[in-house]
């Protein structure tokens, strides 16, 4: 059967599996005294549907709520409440802006082995009330019906008009940049 004849499937990503997080940097006179924090975003639904054996006609869907953010390092439960209090209120203001939205428009792979590709994928991410087309790399792994997608890539705060966070006047911030990286495991559906 030629690829012209085959249907696309479509991959449910597993949130009791599936991981994805954001890193802050401190930056300031204070840097070296605040920490880097990792946050985890729970809540989510993803899925993925393409052309089987040649990962054709791809397309990702992604949607958590912006509430849905939690701090992953193990802090006090007061700084732990600070934290996640900034977040939701001052940083990602989950009340004016509830959703986080990811929709591809563009994905390209690579054969790299048997089930293993290497992927670049270009969408329209919506983050705290902006869109923007976003851009990153990222790997695949097709096995029987699980499909696993893999990898990191930065996230500028600023392009999505998000005012950087501050404390001690100023001698400790938050950097403009967020790594983000992502480990998900999808299952395939019908």
């Amino acid at each position: 059967m030629d690829t012209a004849q085959k249907t696309a499937v479509r991959y449910v990503a597993d949130p009791n599996v599936s991981r994805f997080t954001a890193r802050a940097f401190a930056s300031g006179f204070l840097a070296g005294l605040g920490h880097n924090p990792t946050f985890t975003i729970r809540g989510f639904a993803c899925d993925v549907t393409f052309t089987p054996d040649v990962l054709t006609d791809a397309a990702i869907h992604f949607r958590t709520s912006s509430s849905s953010i939690s701090l992953q390092d193990n802090v006090s439960a007061k700084d732990r409440a600070e934290i996640e209090r900034t977040t939701n209120d001052q940083v990602l203001e989950s009340g004016r802006f509830p959703e986080i939205v990811f929709e591809s428009t563009k994905i390209a792979s690579k054969k790299v082995t048997e089930g293993q590709y290497d992927v670049d994928i270009t969408g329209n991410l919506t983050l705290h009330g902006v869109t923007q087309s976003h851009s990153f790399s990222a790997k695949a792994a097709l096995t029987g019906d699980m499909l696993r997608g893999y990898g990191e890539f930065t996230l500028r705060q600023t392009d999505y008009s998000i005012k950087l966070v501050s404390v001690a006047g100023g001698a400790l911030k938050v950097k403009d940049e967020l790594q983000c990286s992502f480990d998900m495991v999808f299952r395939k559906q019908g």
